[in-house]
This record gives structure tokens, C-alpha cells and sequence, in this order.
């Protein structure tokens, strides 16, 4: 994809080596391997691999040039003493997921010499996720050295890009001939009687509680040529929920049958959606006809 750059921030350098009957320590911590995978040990995924929401990222990390300790009276045996911290943080660095953190404490033995460490852990996205660059940071402390590593590896997510209201909104409406079209219907908008108006939209700005919990309901009426109403569902449908990362935005749907003794004219249909949280209240007014 034109303007992404993969950052493995993948750096070689020499592990743990047996010397003499012992493990002796490299000169220096480093990561020898930041890869993503599709599924757990998995093969390593190209830098092209998109991620679509709803999917889980497997990230694996290897470590090298960590110190080692005499474990006991054996000098042959050794102890490694690493501990990780790591997460998944969108492109405006907010974290999707709580941070994840480990230890390896490992005490190895002589045929341990080419033993290399590793975790791995993997980050669910969540349905509702915005698409773009997202970043995972690692930190890995070597804790008998005293020394400490980070990086970073860049993922891209392929999805529509969502973009954050200040106030509470309804956007992105559009008439529907049938409930699964993707495509919006183009001006003059028209229905044959008996038909089903079908329309969708979504709802953002809204107000969050503890937990990013939101909570919106809508409704819709429909008025006549002369203004008047003719039909009205204060309540058509309702969601609330809650969520680690925030959910910015609420699809919403419609639907209305038109009776086949519907007389043929223009109608109004107002749309009406609520913020129980923040208090808020906002109205739509698209036309339509029947003929």
C-alpha cells in the first residue's frame, strides 16, 4: 500500500553461548525477532498483510544478549530472568486492549545452549475498530543485567475511517431500496406503495460512562405535505454497551412498509436520536415520495 512502512525493528545480535562449561552472557540485550502471525505459531505474516476488524493479531517476540546466573552449586546450570510488557495501541495511541505483561524464568542446562527466549501473546479487534497503522510497543527488561529493551512493530487494520465528533450527531443517512443494499439511493427518492422504505445511518458524539459505556436510542415519524404527523415510533430500537477501547460510533436502522392504499405524494421522514447519557437530542429531516 502506497505510504506504509513496515517497522519489524528486527535486531540480530549474538545470544547466550555455552563457554568453558558455562553459560556466559552476550554484550548486549537486543530483540532478534518482532513478527506478526495470522494464527498462534504460525508462519510469519509479509509486511503487505492487512488485518480486518474481528480478526485476533498473534505477535511473537525473540530475545537475545540476556544475562544468565549460576543456579546453585551446578555451574553448568543456569537461570534467565526476563520480564515483558506489551500491548496494542490504535494510530492515536489509544490502547485497544489492557496491557499485557510476563515473565520468563527459565533455568536451563547444559543442552540448553541454542534455547533462545520467546512469548507471545495475541490482541482481539474489536468489530467496530477504525482502520489504519496501529502499534505494538514491547519493553523487555533484563532482570539480572539490570538492562531494559523497546520496540515497536507497525500493523495496518483495513477498514472505513472513523472520524470523532466533538457534538452528538447523526450522519452518513441514506434511503435504501432493499435492507441489504449497499448502495444509497440518489435523489429524487421514490417508493411504489406496498413497498418498504429502508434507510440507515449512524450516531456519533455521543456521551461515555465509566467503562466507555454509551447508551442511545431512536425513533422516527412521518409527516405529511402539509406538516402534519401521520405516523410516529418514538422508540424504534435502543443500544447501550460497554467496552475497553471506545466504540465511536452507532449504526443505526429503519424500516417502514407502505400500505398499498398509501396515498401517492411527498412525505417527510423525521428521524430522531437520543444521547441518555449526555442528555442530547437530535433530528433529521430527509423527503421521499410515493408514486
Amino acid at each position: 500500500m502506497v505510504g506504509r512502512r513496515w517497522s519489524p525493528l528486527v535486531l540480530f545480535a549474538a545470544g547466550a553461548v555455552w563457554a568453558s562449561g558455562t553459560l556466559s552472557a552476550a554484550s548486549k540485550l537486543a530483540f532478534e525477532r518482532l513478527a506478526l502471525h495470522q494464527y498462534e505459531d504460525g508462519p510469519l505474516l509479509p509486511s503487505s498483510h492487512d488485518f480486518l476488524p474481528g480478526e485476533t493479531v498473534w505477535f511473537s517476540c525473540r530475545i537475545t544478549g540476556f544475562e544468565s546466573e549460576p543456579a546453585g552449586d551446578n555451574r553448568d546450570n543456569r537461570n534467565v530472568k526476563l520480564s515483558w510488557r506489551t500491548g496494542l495501541v490504535d494510530p492515536a495511541k489509544i490502547p485497544v486492549e489492557p496491557p499485557k505483561t510476563g515473565r520468563l524464568d527459565e533455568s536451563l542446562r547444559l543442552q540448553d545452549k541454542d534455547w533462545v527466549p520467546k512469548f507471545v501473546v495475541s490482541f482481539l479487534l474489536p468489530s467496530f475498530i477504525p482502520g489504519g497503522n496501529y502499534h505494538i510497543p514491547v519493553t523487555v527488561k533484563d532482570e539480572l543485567a539490570g538492562s531494559e529493551i523497546s520496540g515497536d512493530l507497525e500493523i495496518h487494520v483495513r477498514a472505513e475511517n472513523i472520524e470523532p465528533s466533538a457534538s452528538f450527531v447523526i450522519r452518513n443517512f441514506r434511503f435504501l431500496r432493499n435492507e441489504d443494499d449497499t448502495a444509497a439511493l440518489r435523489p429524487p427518492i421514490t417508493y411504489k406503495q406496498g413497498a418498504t422504505l429502508w434507510a440507515r445511518f449512524e450516531m456519533a458524539g455521543y456521551k461515555f460512562e465509566a467503562n466507555n459505556k454509551f447508551s442511545v436510542e431512536y425513533g422516527l415519524a412521518i409527516l405529511g405535505a402539509d406538516g402534519k404527523e401521520l405516523f410516529a415510533q418514538p422508540v424504534a430500537a435502543a443500544e447501550s454497551k460497554e467496552s475497553f477501547y471506545p466504540q465511536l460510533r452507532v449504526p443505526g436502522a429503519l424500516s417502514l412498509h407502505l400500505d398499498a392504499n398509501v396515498p401517492l405524494a411527498s412525505y417527510t421522514l423525521v428521524v430522531i436520536v437520543r444521547d441518555k447519557i449526555g442528555g442530547d437530542a437530535v433530528e433529521l429531516r430527509e423527503t421521499f415520495s410515493v408514486e
